[in-house]
């Protein structure tokens, strides 16, 4: 999910990680979202601290819960899914208790584990000026109500999210922020761009180069005054 000042639930990768896309299709009418990220062992008992990509942890991770993971091939976890068994909060960092991860030696094999969950396309999110990223890949990038490209992707960074919009000219990232992005509209299928001047097209150099003739023009005028100069220190 992807908001105008906000990062949350992703259907895209963390954009430093490098993990294989995760293989699981979604069924029919469902789509996968990223939660979170197991980032590393906590205490002795599989505990693993969590970096979270969703603004609903209490929706996302109850008792129960299950996630598919996005994890190398060559894991032992390639394939399975995992269960939330309790998350709690340490010094304001989650921390979650899986089934099956009772040690610190097993907690350290999902290090830098993806978590994902499926959900209805049709199910929006419930804040305000927020959107899954399936809702906004595809749509047209409009700017003074011409059309200058189509969102392929969202990156999640830790500032802010980024819309990447695939141009004729090549790729652009836009801020996802309110200023840049004003209105999204999902039934007329775009989002309106205001972007600051350069970040579309390359803005002209400040002082324009001098002209290679006239250089030698300027020099001579130079001596000449060196010479002037030379001839009335003389005269005196």
């Amino acid at each position: 999910m992807a908001g105008a000042s906000v990062s949350t639930s992703s259907t895209t990768e963390v954009a430093d990680h490098k993990l294989p896309r995760k293989e699981v299709a979604p069924r029919p009418g469902q789509t996968e979202l990223r939660v979170g990220r197991l980032t590393k062992a906590h205490g002795l008992k599989g505990a693993l601290k969590l970096e979270l990509f969703t603004d609903e942890p209490e929706k996302r991770f109850v008792p129960g819960a299950v996630f598919t993971l996005q994890v190398p091939t060559a894991s032992k976890w390639h394939g399975k899914t995992l269960e939330l068994r309790e998350l709690r909060w340490y010094n304001g960092h989650p921390v979650g208790f899986f089934e099956g991860v009772d040690d610190r030696t097993e907690a350290e094999t999902l290090v830098k584990a993806i978590l994902w969950v499926s959900q209805d396309v049709k199910e929006l999110p419930e804040e305000e000026d927020a959107w899954y990223d399936h809702q906004l890949v595809g749509l047209e990038a409009v700017r003074d109500g011409v059309t200058v490209g189509r969102v392929a992707r969202v990156d999640h960074l830790p500032a802010q999210d980024l819309l990447a919009v695939a141009t004729a000219d090549g790729e652009v990232l836009v801020p996802f922020v309110k200023a840049i992005v004003p209105e999204v509209d999902l039934a007329a299928g775009t989002v309106t761009l205001t972007p600051p001047a350069g970040l579309f097209e390359d803005l002209p150099d400040d002082e324009p180069e001098p002209d290679a003739e006239s250089e030698p023009e300027a020099d001579a005028e130079s001596e000449s005054d060196a010479e002037t100069t030379e001839t009335s220190s003389d005269e005196d």
